[in-house]
């Protein structure tokens, strides 16, 4: 499981390589590489540039109790009911390897003020973040983590592993041990994620966007071309 883990963390931190006019030295695997450049194309250096990424909103309780949430861009579904974030040192972080328990919600376009605001601002420094956002929390039957009311999809999770980070934060890998959904972002039994409006972050740009309309079938459109 650690390896496999290892590999979606390098997977989600994949950098572009070289420079515009420069040839550049970098570390892999320990041994110097020759970073040379890519011929017709605008070299950015090796930054973080993988785009779109998620706007995952992070309840945990902390030793008081007091519910928290901080929006997490690092992170992704790498199994069948098993997500994977990567985490700095934050109050969230202490919260969830000391509860080993919590939820993860869905920024959307309804929510972007409030949302962005938890990201903003540390529980470490505003322990009562979540009341002065005007949002509302309920218990998690399940799980010892608060289900945010105004997110309308919630994932209870439970951690299976964590690996340390050099910076003090950690990679977490968490069991999704169940999915709720309000009747509002509802069709035909499934969640809809028209109704749903999820935002996604831009890194280059530093800003939300929206997402579109349908492009293609997955598993569908492809086989134009069988």
């Amino acid at each position: 499981m650690k390896k496999s883990f290892i590999l979606i963390a390098a997977a989600l931190t994949l950098a572009a390589c070289g420079n515009k006019n420069n040839q550049e030295t970098v570390q892999q695997n320990d041994q110097p590489m020759e970073i040379k450049n890519v011929e017709g194309r605008t070299n950015m250096g090796a930054k973080i540039y993988i785009t779109p990424q998620p706007a995952l909103m992070l309840g945990t309780y902390d030793e008081n109790g007091t519910p928290d949430v901080m929006m997490a861009a690092w992170g992704g579904q790498c199994d069948v009911n098993r997500i994977c974030v990567s985490l700095s040192p934050h109050k969230t972080t202490t919260n969830l390897l000391r509860t080993r328990e919590f939820t993860v919600s869905f920024a959307s376009v309804n929510d972007v003020v409030q949302s962005d605001y938890f990201g903003i601002v540390s529980g470490n420094d505003v322990p009562d973040k979540v009341a002065k956002a005007g949002f509302t929390c309920t218990p998690s039957p399940n799980i010892n983590a608060p289900i945010i009311n105004e997110y309308p999809v919630t994932l209870e999770c439970r951690v299976v592993e964590t690996i340390d980070r050099s910076n003090g934060g950690v990679f977490v890998i968490g069991e999704v041990v169940n999915v709720s959904a309000d009747e509002s972002v509802m069709t035909d039994g499934k969640i809809d994620i028209k109704k749903l409006n999820p935002i996604v972050f831009d890194a280059p740009s530093v800003t939300y966007f929206s997402l579109g309309d349908s492009v293609g079938r997955a598993w569908g459109s492809g086989m134009a071309l069988k």
